[in-house]
């Protein structure tokens, strides 16, 4: 029997040539554990949705079936449309408010604090209220926002307000504010990390251009920093969108959301209803998402 003994010399044989598999399938193979990740979690829990909502039901039961009464109810409903827009009202101001905030504090934390270790220890600051969850964070600002919290009453001891403020809880201020509170940060690390991507040799030739600090911002920073404002934008959609809780709680049951409504139908055991709804507010986020893309190239960006 021969012995074939490897040396230095020899070279190693391709990963998958061992196993007999052919070179070209190699690239398949290495994407093909991610892929079945993608589609057992992603792809295939999207499709149940999706074929759930053509499903009939009645009080007690669903009923497998291909109808399209979900949809013509869901579509055909005035109440319906009005939720979605208090939905797309509630997104579009959270992410302005957002957007102000992240990228003032990004800013800041980017062109102002020179050192890492503080850069560091402020950012730490900011990720504190996350060790909480949601729901405790929402709930601490009822002692600030209710009608005799500490707001109010310092507002009336002032003499600035005879009576206590109602819209300050239970209303969609405090809805708005519980979800800047809950989101703001998710704009400000991509923000902040565009902005440091920025050669700083360019701000200085625009300084030495004779540049004002407003002219910089405008035309060095802020087109610099579109792909982490682009980023931000969509975790604050996708987020807002889908979100059910905040709007529950902080608006005391006198707003709705889409979210909301898809977990009252839920609760209600009406399974193709919330799926139908679901698959709606899907598209939705995904239009709002791809036209964000169109006006951003997120890939080129970076």
């Amino acid at each position: 029997m021969t012995t074939t003994v490897a040396t230095e010399d020899t070279p190693a044989a391709p990963a998958g040539r061992g196993l007999g598999f052919p070179s070209a399938w190699r690239p398949y193979l290495q994407v093909a554990p991610l892929t079945a990740v993608f589609v057992l979690f992603l792809v295939v829990p999207i499709l149940t949705i999706v074929v759930v909502s053509f499903w009939d039901y009645d009080s007690v039961q669903v009923i497998p079936d291909f109808v399209l009464t979900n949809y013509q109810e869901l579509l055909g409903s005035p109440v319906t449309w009005k939720i979605y827009l208090n939905t797309l009202k509630f997104t579009v101001l959270v992410w302005a408010c957002t957007l102000l905030i992240g990228f003032t504090v990004a800013y800041f934390l980017a062109f102002h604090v020179q050192s890492v270790v503080w850069q560091t220890a402020l950012f730490l600051v900011c990720t504190i209220p996350f060790w909480t969850s949601n729901i405790i964070r929402m709930i601490s600002w009822i002692p600030f926002l209710g009608r005799n919290g500490l707001i109010n009453q310092a507002l009336i001891g002032a003499g600035i307000v005879d009576q206590p403020l109602e819209f300050l809880l239970f209303s969609d201020f405090s809805v708005i504010l519980a979800f800047v509170h809950l989101y703001t940060l998710f704009m400000v690390v991509p923000i902040f990390n565009s902005m440091m991507r920025i050669d700083r040799s360019l701000i200085e030739a625009a300084r030495d251009a004779g540049a004002s600090g407003r002219q910089i911002l405008t035309n060095v920073i802020i087109p610099l920093s579109k792909s982490g404002i682009a980023i931000g934008s969509i975790f604050i959609v996708t987020l807002v969108m889908g979100d059910f809780i905040t709007v529950r709680l902080m608006s005391g049951g006198q707003s709705a959301s889409v979210g909301l409504m898809i977990a009252n139908q839920i609760s209600l055991l009406q399974y193709p209803a919330a799926a139908a709804n679901a698959v709606v507010l899907l598209i939705i986020v995904l239009l709002m998402v791809a036209a964000m893309l169109r006006i951003v190239d997120i890939r080129k960006e970076l």
